[in-house]
Formats: structure tokens, sequence, C-alpha cells
């Protein structure tokens, strides 16, 4: 299989990453800090297909993409006045937030768990695929389990030309460094992993509501 590079410059990107994704094909995807691995987050055969193809272990879960916040509410059982604060803050933009998942989101996702990592990226190409697929994409960073993660097209083909189906070419990588991760399933809130935005940012939007 060749791997497709699609330009976020042509009109017809969006809708042509999309239609692969409805296919169960995996499509890299640009966002302001790695590129991701996406995949249809309700097509489990697609889902299997990222572990298999990154040699992720499927006990590491997988956060979701969203267009907006909208789009979260049947994917977690509930969006607290923290999340709605944050995501007024810094999204689009390199926030995840673990939140309580839903019976949508399939086990396969969230390796069993109960949570679910879901962020919206600040880039509008990748949106507007979300969009067009009408459903979260499920997308680890682009690379293989381990490796340094890719900030451009050709860094994704360096891993995967041949085993994906397309990567959309949206430049080099804004941010360049992983998102933050902070859980509000617990309070205070804890900070998972120091990404693209500051802990000190994010505490100072959670502090005044108790987070």
């Amino acid at each position: 299989m060749k791997t497709l590079l699609l330009n976020t410059d042509a009109p017809d990107t969006p809708l042509a990453a999309a239609e692969l994704l409805k296919k169960g094909e995996l499509v890299a995807v640009p966002t302001e800090t790695v590129y991701g691995l996406a995949a249809m987050a309700t097509r489990e055969d697609a889902v299997r297909e990222i572990y298999e193809v990154k040699g992720r272990p499927e006990t590491k879960p997988i956060s979701l993409l969203i267009a907006s916040l909208k789009e979260a509410e049947p994917l977690v059982t509930e969006i607290p006045e923290a999340a709605r604060a944050l995501a007024e803050a810094f999204w689009p933009g390199p926030l995840t937030m673990i939140l309580k998942k839903t019976a949508q989101v399939p086990d396969l996702v969230t390796a069993g768990g109960a949570t679910v990592g879901i962020r919206c990226p600040d880039h509008p190409v990748t949106r507007a695929i979300i969009a067009l697929a009408g459903c979260a994409l499920a997308t680890p960073s682009a690379n293989y389990s381990g490796e340094p993660s890719p900030v451009d097209a050709a860094g994704v083909l360096r891993y995967f030309d041949g085993a994906i189906a397309a990567v959309v070419d949206g430049g080099p990588c804004r941010v360049g460094v992983a998102s933050t991760i902070v859980d509000l399933t617990r309070k205070p809130a804890v900070i998972l992993r120091q990404g693209g935005i500051p802990e000190a940012e994010i505490r100072a939007v959670l502090s005044p509501l108790g987070y």
C-alpha cells in the first residue's frame, strides 16, 4: 500500500482524509503539538490497527481528538465547570483533559479504563477532518512506541510510509511538544504530563473553581 500525501492547501483534503477514516483506514494528521495517527474512535478494527502499527501495548489508552467541546458531550458522563473553563481558556490548543467516559467510547480506546482523554487541536484542517468524519478520532502520536514524536509529515513517513493510508501535510508543528494532560476526575486536579501549556497557567484557571 502506498501512503498518500495530502496537502492542507488542497480544498478537497479534509473530505478525502475523512472518507479514508470512515473506511477504517489510518491517517496521520497535523496538530500544533506533534503529528497524530488517527482512526475513527468507533471503529475498533482501526483502533486495534493503531496499536499494531505503532507497536503500542493495548494496556496504554489512546486520547480522542474532537472539533469542539460540544462533541465531548456523548463521550463523557459529565463536563464539569472546570473542563468548560479550561476549554474556554486553552482550546483549541495543547491541553488534554481526562474525564469519565460513557459506553460510547470503546474499552479498547481506554485500555479498559473508566476515563478518557479528550483534546481539541489547534489546526483548522484537522478539526475539519474530524467534523467531516462525524466522529471523535482516536489519535496517539504518529511514531513507533517509545520513539520520538514527528513534528512534520516527513517524520511520519520515515516511520509509516506504506503502512498507513495517508499523511495530511500541514507543515511543521507550531508547538512541537506533546499536550499537557490534566486529570479532572480528581480534586484537586492532577497534572499527569507537562506539555504545551505550563502548569501555572492551568492552576490559575482551576484554583478559583476549587480544583
